[in-house]
């Protein structure tokens, strides 16, 4: 349950903001709560506008700010990760940034309120209806630049996909590791599928974050020698970078119907069918631990980054191996893979 307010007066100072800039920054910080029709507490409302200021911050600078405990602020940020406000960033330190608060709290609304059915369903014939008039008007292909924009976009067409969004996924990352839309997404029915690199399970919490959101309903798999970043949804609009190298201007495509959209599908379809799943049947006779470490092996990470993905030290990682290559019958890592990939387990 979320935090309950306990003795907050908004029409004074009740906490201590001397990092929250100007008078006028620090009020609207405290001004009344204006998002608790969309299912926000007041008080996770405070840190949501804290951090707006902040752009990013660690849980103990906001609770300094906020002249509460660190522990309070944590479970509001967690709160607010799953209501798609902020998300956390890459890293070993937790670590926040704010989503832009219009997109974000478009899809919070578009969530939770079911009333609005009839207009949404009016605004999307007005839409087709423009689309028509408008047909010829957009380019094919659209070069964007900045790594905002890249965001934005990226939160756009998550947003507007009605049926699917597939993937391709692989670092460097440019603000977080994070996806919080995709699981507002997967609560509205929007299917997701994605193909990860081995390199993407290496980086601090992401498998964590791929675990989670495969519980959701994400249907998740890895390849190894993924070479691009690729988002499309609807089969109808595509999102790449044009270049992994993040220290320059980020620029990036964005696709619409044509040839070249056509092949970006048919090069995901192609990565899906010779990707290793990353869930396991339900039946599976390995635990846990062994399913984990033999997705991680076939997906071509190294023993040290398996290791440190399990918490393991590199020779209780081998030790482990050799006892799974006895159960299975193979002879090698290769045929271990083979053997679990034909019977299922991976």
């Amino acid at each position: 349950m979320p935090d309950q307010v306990i003795g907050i007066q908004w029409s004074r100072q009740p906490f201590g903001l001397a990092h929250c800039g100007p008078w006028h920054i620090r009020a609207k910080i405290l001004a009344m709560p204006q998002l608790t029709a969309a299912g926000i507490d007041p008080f996770d409302e405070s840190v949501y506008r804290a951090i707006l200021v902040r752009h990013t911050a660690a849980p103990a600078e906001l609770a300094d700010d906020l002249s509460c405990s660190t522990e309070r602020v944590a479970r509001a940020l967690d709160r607010l990760r799953e209501n798609g406000l902020v998300g956390r960033l890459s890293g070993t330190r937790r670590r926040y940034a704010a989503i832009e608060p219009g997109a974000a709290l478009e899809s919070l609304v578009r969530s939770r309120t079911a009333d609005l059915d009839g207009v949404r369903a009016a605004a999307g014939e007005l839409s087709r209806l423009f689309t028509t008039a408008e047909q010829g008007s957009f380019e094919q292909v659209e070069v964007i630049t900045g790594g905002e924009a890249l965001g934005r976009w990226f939160v756009q067409l998550q947003q507007e996909a009605r049926e699917e969004v597939i993937t391709l996924d692989r670092p460097p990352y440019a603000l977080t590791t994070s996806n919080p839309v995709e699981a507002t997404a997967l609560t509205r029915g929007v299917r997701y599928r994605a193909v990860y690199a081995p390199e993407a399970l290496e980086w601090p919490g992401v498998l964590g974050d791929i675990r989670e959101l495969v519980h959701r309903g994400e249907q998740a798999r890895v390849l190894p020698g993924l070479r691009i970043k690729l988002a499309i949804a609807d089969r109808r609009l595509a999102l790449m970078p044009l270049s992994l190298d993040l220290t320059t201007e980020v620029r990036a495509a964005v696709i619409r119907p044509s040839a070249l959209l056509d092949g970006l599908i048919d090069y995901w379809e192609l990565c899906w069918r010779t990707a290793t799943p990353l869930d396991a049947p339900a039946d599976d006779p390995l635990d846990e631990e062994d399913r984990q470490m033999l997705t991680l092996l076939v997906g071509g990470l190294k023993d040290e980054a398996i290791a440190r993905q399990l918490g393991w030290s590199v020779r209780t990682m081998r030790r482990r191996i050799s006892r799974l290559h006895e159960e299975l019958g193979a002879a090698n890592r290769f045929q271990a893979g083979v053997i679990a990939a034909r019977r299922g387990l991976i």
